[in-house]
């Protein structure tokens, strides 16, 4: 159904070439050094999952809201009614920033890393500072928050982001935004649209862990020694009861 193919991109020890390291892979790294050293070293990833292109939808959407007032200079109308005093970041390259495989990028070159993230937003106040912005998707009753354990990686994402922008030079807030949608399930009838909530969530980062994860993922790509796996690792605990069925 969904194609698996292995990495190419895999380091190889000793290299004096710069290896590129996204930020999918530094999370990849914090949720099971196992699962990431196989990705990285041997080329063998984690199955991806199905395409999110709801989700994606939603982000298009978001993203062209936005730009028109970062055309306009103004702000959209969630930040005026959350009293943010921001407006949409008109930069040359918020473009690459948004792109996939782009991102914001910075040369390590502690670890010789070239370390990169795709935004989804960005925005500054009138103190010049910047605001990393994300954008989420969901659809649930409970109550939206940023409370949950499994969120970490979304906190951790933002954080990255805000390491990156700081890497190129610009001034950042520690303070990131998560424009987070929430389908309606009360309606009586889809007649053929979904309908969302907009909450505006804001979240005070620190990105000092960053430098200290990229010199232990160097270390660990330096290493011939298969790392063990993270306890809550779902994958790796799918391969050992695996391994355990077929004797």
């Amino acid at each position: 159904m969904f194609g698996y193919q292995r990495s190419k991109n895999t380091y190889t020890p000793g290299s004096v070439t710069p290896f590129k390291l996204s930020r999918s892979k530094i999370e990849l790294f914090e949720r099971c050094p196992r699962c990431f050293y196989l990705d990285r070293r041997y080329g063998i990833g984690q199955p991806p999952p199905a395409p999110y292109t709801l989700n994606s939808a939603v982000d298009g959407l978001l993203k062209k809201e936005f730009d028109a007032h970062r055309a306009a200079a103004t702000r959209h109308p969630l930040q005026e009614h959350y009293n943010i005093d921001a407006v949409p970041y008109d930069h040359k390259d918020i473009g690459s920033w948004r792109e996939n495989f782009e991102g914001v990028r910075t040369h390590h070159r502690p670890t010789n890393f070239i370390v990169f993230g795709a935004v989804d937003d960005v925005w500054q106040n009138t103190g010049g500072e910047l605001h990393v912005v994300d954008y989420k998707a969901t659809a649930k009753d409970s109550e939206i928050s940023l409370d949950a354990d499994w969120q970490i990686g979304y906190k951790r994402q933002v954080e990255i982001y805000q390491w990156l922008l700081r890497q190129n030079g610009h001034s950042v807030s520690d303070t990131a935004y998560f424009v987070y949608v929430n389908g309606r399930k009360d309606k009586q009838a889809f007649d053929g649209k979904l309908e969302f909530d907009v909450h505006l969530l804001p979240y005070q980062g620190s990105a000092d862990w960053v430098e200290g994860a990229l010199v232990r993922i160097k270390k660990l790509l330096e290493s011939d020694t298969l790392p063990d796996s993270s306890p809550e690792c779902e994958y790796c605990q799918y391969s050992r009861y695996r391994r355990q069925a077929e004797g």
